[in-house]
């Protein structure tokens, strides 16, 4: 299997090294039939890292310890989906994984050229670029399939334990998805650039696949909190991390592209900066995987300090050059067509929403290179934590909450005094009722601004809620009118009919569930405690009892854990299992947190260890208000993400009264969110 590996990754790296230089040729030239060999070839360089790809997984399930990789990340007794997940757990396999990845989008876009060749042909070869770095590097930076020198030995050293979770198999495919996705969009935008390709055609193709990176970027991200706050034990979900802030960088201009491209296709505005969105977006994807890999950062994701961060250096510098030269060459094709006519408009809410997202990247860039900096310039790392994101980034995010209420209620071009009352006023009053609500009930924001902050981003959430609620109303109504079905029948048509918008509008809806999610954070309560059996510890409203504590062997690792009983209000709920598990492979350790969740708070049980003198466990505990609602707005962005990536239902033909059309038309135009139209 070493050999197929190694030789399949050579043919690739041959063939997508074909496809670059005779694709560029083939364009140059105008010779359609060297650009379909290289459009051929490019196939061809995905069906022989498929092939290395395969090698590599079949080395792991057969326990194949000549191959260094699969000692180190592998053992006779880890579980066949861990063993499957070996691939992408280290940093050799995960950058073969990553060149499968990109070349399947690749294979993808190839395959459908004909929508529009040249257009095509141009992503194509760019495509192919990114691809010869890639397989360059799982060629000759880190070749998975290198071999162990000396004795082999009988047994691997086994996966991270961290990484032996159910989320851990399918959490970095998700983030490498939409990390590899990106680089789709960026090929369309700089190949327009380069022919300078007439007309938004680019545009509307480029937002699909956007909104797919989009997609797996989002999941990728959560699925990679909820196995923090699972495995990690901490009680959290978001430390800022290096690197899970390199993850949230594309995310941010990505979601701010897929806002202001719309800007593009309605008003024709913004072209230039949509253009370098795309770039930094792309660009930042490739820093994020620097980070993660050159030891640059300290980090529990990062991989081993190498020197591969020197040709992800070499390749960034290339990459931007390219977009600055072709960008000055040829930027007098990406002139705006409109100019911002009102402040009160649909257009400023996007242009606004843009620069509060870029504010946020780049306070979080600063904040994750200053140790980074101010070790290069004074010699002493310092670093930036926790507090310094928080106090930056909450009063943003609650800014962005506010946007994405205010601007379904705007129009294009310029809104009158009279339609912003008529629309605010609703939502205005359940935001005010909301604060009354809460205060009334205990929450006092004048005492900290923690609970200020979170008695902002409850209202406001509210107050987006009311908006998005409005607009399904409004709309399911005039469909109900129509056609006789009831009102929710109606929604789901409307929906149906405007998929984009709509789905943009419950992609809104679940922002603001993962807003109140997050409010609930001042309000966490913790303790730690020794517990023999039968001891007790009050945390919150709840009495935990140590009925018992015990141990257990298994294959790939050996266990304890406490039986906890809860009681709340003195009433019996339920027995709960903290554990902790030593892996024999390689001599780690790991938490295996007990979580009751409701849509009012968790209770979080961690069991950290024992007591070396008395014997007994430590166990502590977390009581965290709102975190459910944080998992469930993710699902909903999601499923609204999904339902705006669907065409549009052409509606049937009936006749409709002039006053109801004037309304249906009123339903239909405008825009919204990541998937607005």
């Amino acid at each position: 299997m070493p050999l197929i590996g190694s030789f399949a990754l050579l043919l690739a790296l041959a063939l997508a090294a074909y496809s670059f230089i005779a694709g560029a040729i083939g364009l140059a030239r105008r010779d359609d039939r060297l650009t379909e060999t290289a459009r051929r070839a490019g196939i061809g360089s995905w069906a022989a890292v498929t092939i290395g790809g395969v090698a590599l997984v079949m080395a792991a399930l057969g326990n194949d310890f000549s191959v260094a990789y699969i000692l180190h990340h592998s053992n006779r007794d880890l579980p066949v989906a861990y063993k499957f997940a070996a691939l992408w757990s280290g940093q050799e396999g995960s950058l073969l994984f990553w060149a499968w990845l990109l070349s399947t989008y690749a294979v993808v876009l190839r395959l459908r050229y004909r929508v529009d060749p040249k257009l095509f042909n141009y992503a194509s070869v760019i495509i192919a670029g990114v691809q010869v770095f890639f397989f360059l590097l799982v060629n000759f930076a880190a070749n998975p399939f290198g071999l162990v020198t000396g004795t082999i030995p009988a047994d691997g050293n086994g996966l991270n334990p961290l990484l032996q979770y159910p989320e851990m198999v399918i959490h970095p495919p998700m983030l490498y998805l939409g990390y590899v996705g990106v680089t789709v969009p960026f090929a369309f935008a700089l190949g327009a650039l380069i022919m300078k390709y007439p007309g938004e055609k680019w545009i509307h193709i480029t937002r699909r696949w956007t909104m797919v990176a989009w997609l797996f970027l989002t999941c990728g991200i959560f699925l990679g909190a909820h196995w923090a706050y699972e495995v990690l034990g901490w009680g959290g979900y978001w430390g800022w991390d290096p690197v899970e802030n390199a993850s949230l960088l594309p995310w941010l201009t990505m979601t701010a592209f897929l806002h202001s491209v719309m800007m593009q296709e309605k008003r024709g505005m913004m072209k230039m900066w949509n253009m370098w969105l795309i770039f930094t977006t792309f660009l930042l994807a490739i820093f994020g995987t620097f980070l993660t890999r050159s030891g640059v950062v300290s980090s529990v994701h990062a991989f081993a300090q190498s020197s591969i961060g020197t040709w992800f250096v070499w390749f960034l510098a290339i990459a931007f050059a390219s977009c600055v030269y072709f960008f000055v060459r040829n930027r007098e094709t990406l002139r705006s067509e409109h100019r911002l006519e009102s402040l009160v408009s649909r257009e400023s809410s996007f242009l606004f929403n843009n620069l509060v997202l870029l504010v946020s990247c780049f306070a979080v860039l600063w904040g994750t290179l200053f140790p980074v900096l101010s070790e290069w310039v004074t010699g002493s790392k310092v670093t930036v934590g926790p507090p310094f994101f928080d106090r930056v980034n909450v009063p943003i995010g609650i800014f962005l909450v506010l946007l994405t209420g205010v601007g379904p209620l705007l129009a294009w071009r310029q809104t009158s005094l009279d339609r912003v009352r008529r629309n605010f006023i609703w939502p205005t009053a359940l935001a005010g009722l909301t604060v009354v609500a809460l205060i009334a009930g205990g929450m006092r924001p004048w005492q900290d601004s923690a609970y200020f902050y979170s008695l902002m981003a409850i209202a406001l959430s509210v107050f987006v809620m009311a908006t998005v609620s409005g607009e399904f109303w409004r709309g399911g109504r005039v469909i109900a009118r129509q056609t006789g079905v009831n009102i929710l029948q109606g929604m789901v048509v409307i929906t149906r009919r405007n998929t984009r918008r709509y789905g943009g509008y419950l992609i809104h809806l679940g922002v603001v569930l993962i807003i109140i999610g997050f409010a609930g954070l001042p309000f966490n309560l913790d303790k730690e405690q020794e517990m023999g059996f039968g001891d007790k510890m009050q945390i919150g409203r709840y009495t935990l009892v140590c009925e018992s504590y015990t141990q257990d062997s298994k294959p790939n690792y050996d266990s304890e854990w406490a039986v906890m009983d809860v009681y709340k209000n003195g009433k019996f709920l339920a027995k709960m299992y903290p554990e902790r598990r030593f892996y024999t492979a390689s001599q780690q350790t790991s938490t295996i947190v007990a979580n009751r969740s409701r849509p009012n708070e968790d209770l979080y049980l961690v069991y950290t260890g024992r007591n070396q003198d008395t014997g007994r466990p430590i166990i502590k505990a977390h009581v965290n208000p709102l975190v459910m609602w944080i998992w469930i707005g993710v699902h909903i962005v999601l499923i609204g993400t999904i339902i705006a990536l669907f065409p549009n239902m052409k509606p049937k033909k009936v006749h409709v009264p002039e006053k109801e059309r004037a309304a249906t038309e009123a339903v239909h135009r405008g825009a919204v969110g990541v998937g607005g139209d």
